[in-house]
């Protein structure tokens, strides 16, 4: 278990602690929402976890293979409903890869993105595409 703390700090904003580091990142409401826009809002926070989530588990599993995936890129893209209730409705997610698209590793990382913890957790209603883009 990882606690997080919250702290609504009026205007749209909040203050989020990482409790076991102490790291602190800070929210605003998006402009198209009554906010600022000056932070990333929340569903920019899960559209993020979703590209960090995969390079981090692509990492693991290039580690163990001895593969370098310096100079990787994640760009996701998040789209929100426009109806009601207001949602994520679909993430668009280009990788570039800094390997060759007959890497004999490719399915492994290709698997291993897909597979990552986050992108099991979001809600099937939610249309994710993935682009990959190979060396």
């Amino acid at each position: 278990m990882v606690k997080i703390n919250l702290a609504y700090q009026g205007s749209l904003r909040c203050s989020a602690t990482h409790a076991p580091s102490g790291n602190t990142i800070q929210t605003d409401a998006p402009v198209d929402n009554n906010g600022k826009g000056e932070a990333f809002s929340p569903t920019d926070l899960v559209a993020t976890a979703l590209g960090a989530c995969m390079a981090t588990v692509m990492g693991i599993v290039a580690e163990r293979k001895e593969v370098s995936l310096e100079g990787m890129n994640i760009e996701v893209r998040k789209h929100m409903s426009e109806d009601a209730p207001r949602r994520i409705s679909k993430l668009e997610v280009d990788i570039d890869m800094p390997l060759p698209a007959n890497h004999p590793e490719r399915k492994l990382l290709e698997s291993a993105a897909r597979g990552c913890p986050v992108h099991h957790s979001l809600h099937p209603d939610i249309e994710i595409a993935f682009n990959w883009k190979w060396a």
